[in-house]
């Protein structure tokens, strides 16, 4: 691993926000060079959940919450029409 050439400031914010997408082992340039990458891969990650059941749980997630959104707005939408 080489020296820093050169440093820079970051806030807390940006900082929490690279911790977070670090993966295991990989350094802040690391990170930094991977994110900023033009040639970066927009499927990467597609296919992550082949095999498991968690692509089938996250939708099931993501339907109820659709359909919470609906009864809600359906409620308002009816409390507002008896005014």
């Amino acid at each position: 691993m080489s020296t820093a050439d050169e440093q820079i400031r970051i806030s807390s914010t940006v900082k929490s926000e690279l911790e977070h997408r670090r993966r295991e082992g990989e350094s802040f340039n690391e990170v930094l060079e991977r994110l900023l990458s033009d040639d970066r891969d927009v499927f990467a990650g597609f296919g992550a959940f082949e095999g498991t059941d968690r692509g089938e749980r996250i939708r099931e997630v993501h339907d109820r919450g659709r359909a919470r959104s609906t009864e809600r707005i359906e409620r308002i939408a009816e409390s507002r029409s008896d005014e």
